[in-house]
């Protein structure tokens, strides 16, 4: 349930609009235990979605780092390749 909740900070390119907002969902997902909320908590689910992707947002702009940022691309290719070696 939470495969898009990943490290978006320190990298070139820097994270998406996109990659904020599928983690911020994949969060409210996992607070409220919906996949897809009712008709009558759509309202309050979609509202929590934005405001932990603004609450996102705003921190990926003020953290800071001396380490240079990593490569989305060999970031990547590390990780494909743990899974292959534990899944094999």
């Amino acid at each position: 349930m939470c495969r898009n909740i990943r490290t978006l900070f320190n990298f070139e390119p820097p994270a998406t609009e996109d990659e904020i907002r599928a983690s911020a969902l994949q969060f409210v997902r996992k607070l409220s235990g919906y996949t897809h909320p009712s008709r009558a908590n759509e309202a309050a689910f979609n509202r929590a979605v934005d405001e932990v992707a603004g609450a996102a947002r705003r921190l990926l702009r003020s953290l800071e780092t001396a380490s240079p940022a990593r490569n989305r691309e060999v970031e990547a290719m590390k990780a494909r390749a743990r899974a292959k070696q534990r899944f094999a």
